[in-house]
């Protein structure tokens, strides 16, 4: 039975070979520059045998010159060798970065669950690294493969024995390397996965700092950091302990075997088996193998990392959707649509059996006594997972059915804490729409964001941190309203979008999206009075179940638990 590729393998040659020319390309120069390091001491033996030994002075020049130029195209092989590597290996590790962005954005998500978005980001960026690295790690191992070849047949020309010595210790040296990398590869996926833990929990920290402060939880969150912090650093020093254990035992083999060699050579001139020039090409390449086998133990150990780091990538590229497209997934923008959303016995989390029917074009508003009712309601119906039971449907056609691409760019879900992106204003504004249509200036003037940037230095051109760390609460939540207004969406699911505002502002915002949004089919999930009253009917559900429906006046005399959701 063949066995299972490890986790990862796929990853990282398919992340080499998308690098092939550039890898081939670093290989021959690479292995024409080490046949040239290996042939200088040759052409010193040469040079001695014919004019120091022959007292041939034309010999000895001609030689001289011919060991000047091998200097010249080692310095621009060298040259032209790296360049090549380093190109395949930044590019290599910029292609997975954005297979795994792309993963992470996909529309069935998944990639995400389970990992901090600092975790994510150590991912992206330094196992990618790793993983490319080992472009690199390939062209210098063909090359030294191939100054060590070199190495083996002048050695053969000189002495059988020798050349032999060689050819047989040689492989013997790179399979002790690579047995030693194996503890080396275990502990550098550990220290990876620490690290990027601490990374997530840093992130974390550093985004809910204003939070942590007001709470007075800086202490609490210092020592989880600590405790975190100091799982990464046994890690990585677990981690160096191997690879330093690792090098030195390749260091003391190799010179053992360097020693190996030259003591053989010099037995061999001792007792005139070998000439005096012969002498000095064999020390002088047993001194040339130290750089192929040093580079040997430096390739096991990138490889180690890279396998390590790709099983990482992997396991992010290949983590399973939280939902999927249907057999025979239908684009829904293609027919057109009309906007009518009907939740039909849908069951989710703690909703049970919801039925609720919107009109293209209406304005409904969804108030809850439990803030999971609101959570499942929006997961169902921005297809972050699908119902446990029952369906929603867009036009009569269950979102199940329809492609994940078309559905998102139809049925917008706003949620309140949504971020902002480092940018200025307007750039956070129009991420959906790209330009600056009409319709941004309208979202702009209903989201109360034109009153943020007349308050800012450089009005709708100012810059945005990450996360909108610069601006308030109640900035940053007018900000992403516009956002979600100017996408300009046929279908528009709005959670609490005006939380963070005073009530006159909020009595503004309300009246923005009914305008706004008029003729348009919007879902407000939210508590709010004044969003409540601009809706042409509001549900509310009571422990997972519509238990009433009418619009927000009636409501509020009629019925005791609206009453205490929306007014208390």
């Amino acid at each position: 039975m063949r066995r299972a590729d490890p986790p990862g393998r796929n990853v990282l040659w398919r992340a080499v070979g998308g690098q092939r020319r550039d890898v081939v390309l670093g290989t021959v120069v690479g292995m024409g520059h080490q046949t040239g390091e290996a042939l200088v001491p040759v052409l010193i033996g040469l040079a001695i045998e014919r004019g120091v030994v022959g007292g041939d002075v034309p010999g000895l020049l001609l030689w001289l010159a011919v060991l000047a130029a091998v200097y010249v195209g080692l310095s621009v092989s060298f040259r032209f060798s790296a360049r090549a590597g380093e190109r395949a290996s930044v590019t290599a590790a910029h292609h997975l970065r954005t297979r795994l962005v792309g993963r992470v954005l996909a529309p069935e998500g998944g990639a995400e669950e389970g990992r901090l978005p600092g975790e994510l980001t150590n991912i992206a960026t330094e196992d990618a690294k790793r993983v490319g690295a080992v472009a690199m790690a390939l062209i210098v191992a063909f090359a030294a493969t191939a100054g060590l070849v070199v190495s083996a047949v002048a050695l053969l020309r000189v002495s059988l024995g020798l050349g032999l010595l060689v050819l047989l210790g040689t492989p013997l040296l790179l399979w002790l390397g690579h047995l030693l990398s194996k503890p080396l590869e275990r502990r550098s996926e550990t220290e990876q996965e620490r690290a990027a833990r601490a990374s997530g929990v840093a992130a974390d920290l550093v985004a809910g700092l204003r939070v942590l402060k007001g709470i007075g939880a800086e202490t609490a969150a210092v020592a989880r950091y600590r405790l975190v912090s100091r799982d990464s650093l046994s890690a990585t020093l677990r981690a160096a302990r191997a690879e330093a254990w690792q090098n030195g035992v390749v260091t003391i083999l190799t010179g053992a075997f360097i020693a190996l060699v030259a003591l053989v050579g010099g037995r061999l001139a001792a007792r005139g088996d070998i000439g005096l020039g012969e002498l000095v090409s064999s020390v002088g390449l047993a001194l040339f193998l130290i750089g192929p086998l040093t580079e040997f133990a430096w390739v096991n150990a990138e490889l180690a990392q890279g396998r390590a780091s790709a099983a990482r990538i992997a396991e992010v590229l290949d983590a399973p959707g939280a939902v999927a497209p249907g057999p025979s997934a239908v684009d829904i923008r293609a027919r057109g649509v009309e906007g009518r959303l009907t939740l039909r016995d849908l069951s989710h989390g703690t909703l049970r059996g919801v039925d609720v029917d919107i009109a293209p074009g209406e304005t409904v508003g969804v108030a809850t006594t439990d803030p999971a009712d609101a959570a499942a309601l929006l997961r169902c119906l921005g297809r972050g997972a699908d119902p446990d039971y029952g369906a929603v449907e867009l036009d009569g056609t269950a979102l199940t059915a329809l492609g994940l691409d078309g559905l998102r760019a139809t049925v917008l879900v706003a949620e309140h804490d949504a971020d902002l992106f480092e940018g200025t204003l307007l750039e956070n504004v129009t991420a959906a729409v790209g330009a600056v249509p009409a319709t941004v200036t309208v979202a702009m003037a209903a989201s109360g964001t034109d009153e943020v940037a007349d308050t800012l230095p450089d009005g709708v051109d100012t810059p945005v941190t990450a996360r909108g760390r610069s601006l308030s609460g109640g900035q940053r939540q007018r900000v992403a309203l516009a956002r979600a207004l100017a996408a300009d969406a046929p279908v528009l699911v709005l959670h609490e979008p005006a939380t963070a505002v005073d009530a006159v502002t909020e009595t503004r915002i309300a009246a923005g999206i009914r305008d706004v949004r008029s003729g348009r089919t919007t879902l407000l999930v939210t508590n709010s009075p004044a969003l409540l009253a601009v809706a042409d009917r509001v549900v509310l559900l009571r422990a997972g179940r519509v238990t009433a429906t009418g619009d927000h006046e009636r409501l509020v005399h009629e019925c005791a638990d609206y009453r205490t959701a929306v007014l208390t």
